[in-house]
């Protein structure tokens, strides 16, 4: 994690979870296998917390240290624990072993006095102990076994020792709208304390959460009401869903109200469109056919582009997404065809057609719309470009479909 080749989910599970508790999370804190320095942390968050969880290190290898560490922080002794000793045996013997390997009893040993987490899923117990009057509670790194864990046996422990309350958030979703642009527009409701508002923004969406703390969900969601609907009088022509709403899983809902089917045909995003709407549980009601035509000869032969429109106005235009978008919805027979053509980059772009330019089409009963992007902002970047370009492909479909229902 420290080198970037794994991404930390587990923090983001327990904070939510806690949040919903009621719990303030102060801090994360990332720390490599270090007897030193996993002692010095565990110190420190326990001299400024009330409640410490840590993931990771409780396997049976030479780097897996935590128990060790929480027992020097604690000035303890490690001591085998047989609960643990025969849940490891059991563990293995499912799985066809006489005995586990020698290393795994290493998963034995706590801290003396520890309270020990069942794990239904591995063979790595957690333990809840004391340290300072601080509560840690340790659970190993795969997140599986991790939420269970805390599900079963933590959380009751944390309900009972917390002063109560809950923490409630709803995040809504807008695009179309720059974060700078929105932020102006509910800038004097960033500024309250109780809700909470605040933006955050990735690839050409924007998000505002809105949180508060209340002694009951009902309370909470009480507080939070009022200020969505003053967001929304705001801003609702950018605004498309809440919480875990994604642009393809709106689009999708659409369509699927309206019993019509869509096809896709892809030049630049290579297949990110069909990937993302195929994501969502269900997509087989709408979603019929996706085209990937990364070259010129197959637009014009699975899509019956026209050769001589690709030789005067080339792959990356209007007049060829218009076509790539007819001949999706007419190969197919759906109701829709959404096109996506452009210049990734981050070569290949010429002064006429610079990397980041992007066309996108959507043909329907009546006809092709077309709409022109400048992504060059982000031409550096090309996963930037082709996420930017998906976005705003299911954003045009969600518009037409809002204003033609």
């Amino acid at each position: 994690m420290l080198l970037g080749e794994l991404v930390d989910t587990n923090s983001a599970w327990l904070s939510r979870r806690l949040a919903a508790l009621g719990i303030s999370i102060y801090r994360h804190t990332t720390v490599g296998d270090n007897r030193e320095r996993i002692t010095a942390v565990l110190r420190e968050a326990a001299a400024r917390a009330d409640l410490v969880l840590t993931t990771g290190g409780l396997g049976p290898t030479s780097d897996d240290l935590t128990m060790e560490c929480l027992a020097r922080a604690a000035g303890r002794e490690l001591v085998e624990y047989p609960e643990a000793r025969e849940h490891i045996e059991r563990a293995f013997a499912r799985i066809g072993y006489t005995s586990p390997p020698r290393s795994n009893y290493k998963q034995a040993l706590f801290p003396e006095g520890s309270a020990l987490i069942r794990n239904p899923l591995g063979t790595a117990l957690g333990a809840m102990v004391e340290l300072d009057g601080t509560l840690v509670a340790t659970f190993p790194g795969v997140p599986a076994e991790m939420q269970i864990m805390f599900d079963e046996e933590v959380e009751p422990v944390i309900r009972a020792r917390s002063a109560g309350g809950v923490i409630l958030s709803r995040t809504l979703w807008f695009v179309g709208i720059g974060e700078s642009a929105l932020a102006e527009r509910v800038q004097d409701l960033l500024d309250m304390s109780d809700p909470t508002v605040a933006p955050l923004a990735g690839q050409g969406r924007v998000r505002l959460r809105i949180t508060a703390r209340a002694g009951t969900e009902e309370e909470a969601k009480e507080k939070i009401r009022p200020v969505e609907h003053e967001i929304l009088s705001r801003l609702r022509k950018y605004y498309f869903g809440a919480d875990d709403d994604t642009l393809e899983s709106v689009v999708g809902r659409m369509l699927q109200e309206r019993g019509a089917t869509l096809a896709l045909a892809e030049s630049c995003t290579g297949g990110l469109l069909a990937k993302r709407l195929t994501d969502v549980p269900g997509s087989s009601a709408y979603f019929r056919e996706g085209f990937v035509t990364y070259s010129n000869e197959s637009k014009e032969r699975l899509l019956g582009v026209p050769h001589e429109l690709l030789v005067q106005h080339g792959a990356v235009s209007e007049p060829v997404a218009r076509a790539m978008a007819g001949g999706a919805r007419e190969v197919a027979g759906t109701d829709y065809g959404l096109s996506v053509t452009g210049v990734a980059g981050p070569e290949g772009g010429t002064e006429e057609k610079p990397v980041g330019l992007v066309w996108i089409g959507l043909a329907h009963g009546e006809g092709v719309i077309t709409e022109r992007l400048d992504l060059s902002a982000w031409a550096r970047s090309r996963s930037a470009i082709r996420e930017r370009s998906a976005n705003r492909a299911f954003d045009l479909l969600r518009r037409y479909l809002s204003e033609h229902n």
